[in-house]
């Protein structure tokens, strides 16, 4: 199983690119992490954010990887437990499918991809700028495995 994470950004400020880069590489290949970054839309004045949000959502929807099962990233989805992602990640790997991850870029996801995930997930109810998620999504990835396997990352 890999676990994509789509996101809208490219050429990320070198601490986020170290941050993700660090826990990516903890985890095994058993569930190895797969960034794909897609191109954002050049902004304008004259470029309305949904129109924004819809394309870039094209674009995410189109980088899918064929048979992944879609998990769209936003603050109405539901929340997990690192325990509860542990439990869903261990269901993933008996499952043996792969699973993409959407995060959208500084207007937020399209309809479309919430529309078309097969589950929307929240992170936090506060709000995080859309180039950290993937810092945060990674840790959390390596947490849960960690926790699956009574690794001493997570302490309880």
């Amino acid at each position: 199983m890999k676990l994509h994470l789509l996101c809208i950004g490219r050429r990320m400020p070198d601490w986020i690119a170290a941050g993700y880069r660090d826990y990516a590489r903890r985890l095994p290949l058993e569930c190895a992490l797969n960034l794909i970054e897609i191109e954002p839309v050049q902004r304008s004045r004259n470029l309305p954010a949904d129109q924004v949000r819809a394309e870039e959502g094209r674009r995410l929807l189109k980088a899918v990887p064929k048979g992944a099962e879609l998990i769209a990233l936003d603050e109405h989805g539901q929340t997990l437990s690192t325990r509860a992602l542990a439990e869903r990640m261990r269901a993933w790997l008996a499952d043996g499918r792969d699973r993409a991850f959407l995060v959208g870029g500084a207007e937020g996801l399209a309809a479309d991809c919430l529309n078309q995930a097969n589950a929307v997930w929240s992170l936090s109810a506060l709000t995080f700028p859309h180039q950290l998620v993937r810092v945060i999504l990674a840790e959390q990835f390596y947490r849960a495995w960690s926790l699956m396997k009574g690794h001493p990352y997570h302490r309880d």
